[in-house]
């Protein structure tokens, strides 16, 4: 006969109890069925459990068999706890790869709501362009990925996210700081330009000659943003890469209409992140609305 869960639950009842009465009422069953359950569990292991009828006094086979059987339940339970835990997203790995820019001035505000309400949650969370956003996807080397939705890639499910426009990034005291209408984008070409990646995101003819002309490329935000403001040239970045309180540069949108990028929430198509990966999108999708609705 096979060893079965419930008759090791049945025997820890009673011999922890003494009683198969009191016992049989804390497990909702029968005294009878009680009985019975411990008589397989002692035909099963070929010996008696209780030294008498009375359970109130166990075998040295009863004794061993109490710790085992107490050990393996309770890491039943902590199994079972486990994956509930798992299932209502309060535990669990979400491995986030997002654009600098959302790392600093978005990110931060959707991590500190998560883990207020699911603190048995873990976080990996990395930054990089949208192209390796995208590549550490594919190699599901992350669940989820933040950045422009750029490229057709079917193996790709894109949702759109939240949208902000570009500007040329200046030192604070730069002249076109000091100017009553603003800069236009051919204005670049009177400047030493920084070049960076996300340029080529924007059909200006003016910043496509800006970025042919240039000797000076930086991929991280914050390196260029250092260069800015150390006054070596001017850049192009969206508003969400430059901080309202930095003091050291200023983001002027130029002339005319605004150019903007558009950041989704990507993950791979037919792959479900996993309970906690959809509760984190969902807390994502609420902070960028409230931000969005804050900027109207």
């Amino acid at each position: 006969m096979t060893i079965k869960l419930e008759m090791l639950r049945c025997f820890v009842a009673v011999a922890r109890d003494g009683q198969l009465s009191s016992a049989s009422a804390s497990l909702h069953r029968t005294p009878s069925a009680v009985s019975m359950t411990l008589k397989q569990l002692e035909e099963a292991l070929g010996a008696p459990l209780f030294e008498s009828e009375r359970k109130n006094r166990l075998t040295p086979l009863g004794r061993f068999v109490l710790a085992e059987a107490e050990r393996e339940l309770m890491r039943f339970q902590r199994s079972i706890d486990a994956m509930l835990g798992y299932a209502r997203a309060e535990q669990g790995l979400v491995r986030l790869a997002v654009v600098p820019s959302v790392a600093i001035h978005l990110l931060p505000r959707a991590v500190a709501r998560f883990q207020a309400g699911r603190p048995g949650v873990h976080l990996e969370i990395r930054d990089m362009d949208s192209a390796s956003i995208q590549r550490e996807l594919l190699r599901e080397r992350v669940d989820l990925g933040i950045g422009s939705g750029v490229g057709t890639d079917a193996r790709l499910h894109r949702e759109p996210l939240c949208s902000d426009h570009f500007g040329l990034v200046c030192h604070a005291d730069h002249a076109w700081t000091r100017r009553a209408d603003p800069p236009r984008w051919e204005d670049l070409a009177e400047q030493t330009f920084i070049g960076n990646r996300l340029c080529a995101l924007l059909p200006v003819p003016a910043l496509r000659a800006a970025m042919d002309g240039t000797r000076l490329m930086v991929q991280s935000t914050t390196s260029l943003l250092a260069m800015v403001r150390a006054g070596l040239g001017v850049t192009v970045l969206p508003a969400l890469s430059v901080g309202e309180t930095d003091p050291g540069v200023r983001l002027l949108v130029p002339a005319g209409a605004p150019q903007r990028r558009e950041l989704h929430l990507m993950r791979l198509a037919g792959v479900a992140p996993g309970p906690a990966g959809e509760a984190f999108g969902a807390v994502l999708r609420a902070v960028c609305e409230e931000g969005m609705a804050a900027r109207r």
